[in-house]
């Protein structure tokens, strides 16, 4: 059993003692099988996915699951394997290699990821500590948003594999800045040209716009949250909107509900 396997089996056992999986993963943790009138829905991501400092069951993905079932008149059984801390490299890992997501995803009709926000956020932690690298202090941006972007086309390729995306809801989201006005007052590397925000931003707006152009080239649609939290610009605060929870970073519930909506509003082609 690998790194990722491990963790896994660890996490569900702890997701289920604790409720968050109840009715979801059954305790053998085999994924289930397609039914007959069930929708079958795997969220995939990082602590947004799996919903935390949302109130129990309040997450996007809990409240997606809701809108779906509403929507379409399906009852919809979800299958939350957000994990928290996840890195677009865990996930392409888990992909590849973890017979529980494989099978999970393998048997939905409904699939949703987010991830790389922890891949951008440690990026910003050592470019604002100066430690970075390189002349401007970037080098660690750089070569972040490069792995990101290579990780995100990994896990295409394997959802690809995974699933026929001609008769599956499949749906992704970029990602919100939560630090606007943090940012704004700072300039960690005054030789750079630009405050925190201004730097950061850039490489931001390059990843959302790499995930938004290989998603619809990929035909999967993308919620853009991004647009929902900071604005057209990139430069509103979301925190002033009373979208983020105490820890100034995660959605709280009325974060988490944007969200949904966002994915809401994109429909439920190919299944009806």
């Amino acid at each position: 059993m690998n790194r990722v396997q491990s963790f896994l089996k660890t996490m569900i056992v702890v997701l289920i003692a604790t409720g968050i999986l109840a009715g979801t993963l059954p305790l053998d943790m085999t994924p289930p099988a397609r039914a007959a009138g069930i929708f079958i829905y795997t969220a995939l991501g990082d602590s947004l996915g799996f919903g935390a400092l949302a109130p129990p069951f309040q997450g996007y993905t809990f409240l997606y699951r809701r809108a779906v079932a509403l929507d379409t008149a399906h009852s919809i059984w979800l299958a939350n394997l957000g994990i928290p801390g996840w890195t677009s490299s865990d996930l392409l890992d888990a992909l590849r290699s973890s017979p529980y997501f494989r099978s999970a995803v393998r048997n939905s009709q409904i699939v949703t990821w987010n991830i790389g926000g922890n891949d951008l956020r440690a990026g910003r932690t050592s470019y604002k500590r100066g430690t970075c690298g390189g002349f401007d202090n970037q080098d660690c941006l750089r070569a972040g948003v490069t792995q990101l972007k290579l990780n995100w086309d990994g896990i295409l390729v394997e959802l690809a594999r995974l699933l026929n995306f001609d008769r599956t809801i499949v749906r992704t989201t970029d990602f919100y800045n939560p630090y606007v006005s943090e940012d704004l007052q700072t300039d960690s590397w005054p030789n750079d040209g630009g405050n925190d925000f201004q730097v950061l931003k850039f490489y931001l707006d390059d990843v959302n716009h790499y995930i938004v152009t290989k998603s619809a080239n990929a035909g999967i649609p993308c919620a853009l949250v991004y647009d929902a939290f900071n604005g057209a610009s990139g430069d509103e605060d979301p925190r002033a909107k009373g979208y983020i929870a105490f820890d100034g970073l995660h959605a709280n519930a009325t974060g988490h509900a944007v969200i949904a909506q966002r994915l809401r509003d994109l429909g439920y082609a190919p299944l009806h």
